[in-house]
């Protein structure tokens, strides 16, 4: 019998908490996923953060560049609710054995060396290595991770990029040990290609019940939900 897709909360239990939260990945162990996904940053001193956006704007309404903040400028913004901007190393700290798919946000190529050290170097002292999987769309971090890490990586990659990207002609260079594609990329032809060239196949940002179950009969390894309690129950029905 084929396992089950792995779940993933897409930057925690984002449909139901702040995204890139304690709070959100709080509720996504509460909601029996697996694992979850999130996003780091660099600080303009060096500490790895756990935010998406490059600037405030979205989340709390102010203009600065995460990348031209201080730590302790960014740990005093207020979020929504009364959250917080997370370290990666509070987050692993926090999670037990959830798997974690860190996500790197390209920083450019002036600074992609020292993210992916510092995501090594955080991974290292959390002695979280087991239980992390590095991943990017900027080819440059996954090539890093590879090659200077003992992390597992991922290359990422979406509809809207142009053919080599989205059809991951990089892949055979960067040798990732998975291949993270959008959803609508994933067919019974596309995974018959990437499992004859042996990468797992986690797949974002899958919400739906219809979607979660067609995914998983096309044998992915792993699903990434805004809504990991929704996307489990979708499976236990498939």
């Amino acid at each position: 019998m084929r396992r089950r897709p792995l779940v993933y909360g897409h930057r925690g239990a984002s449909a139901h908490a702040l995204e890139n939260t304690m709070a959100a990945f709080a509720r996504a162990q509460a909601d029996g996923a697996d694992g979850v996904e999130l996003d780091v940053r660099l600080t303009a001193d060096g500490e790895l953060v756990v935010f998406h956006d490059d600037d405030l704007d979205r989340i709390a309404g102010r203009p600065e560049r995460i990348d031209q903040l201080g730590w302790p400028q960014l740990a005093a913004v207020a979020l929504p609710g009364g959250e917080r901007v997370p370290r990666l190393e509070q987050v692993l700290g926090e999670t037990g054995a959830l798997l974690v798919n860190v996500e790197i946000k390209s920083p450019g190529w002036r600074r992609v060396r020292d993210v992916v050290a510092a995501v090594r170097a955080c991974v290292a002292r959390c002695r979280a290595r087991e239980r992390v999987l590095v991943s990017s769309f900027d080819p440059a971090a996954v090539a890093l991770t590879r090659i200077a890490t003992d992390l597992r990586c991922g290359l990422l990659f979406h509809a809207r990029q142009r053919r080599p990207l989205r059809d991951a002609w990089l892949a055979p260079v960067l040798r990732p040990h998975a291949l993270h594609p959008e959803r609508v990329l994933v067919d019974a032809g596309s995974m018959a290609r990437w499992r004859a060239r042996g990468y797992q196949v986690n797949v974002w940002t899958v919400d739906g019940a219809d979607e979660v179950r067609r995914l998983a009969g096309l044998g992915v390894d792993a699903i990434i939900s805004n809504d990991p309690a929704a996307a489990a129950a979708a499976l236990s029905g498939a």
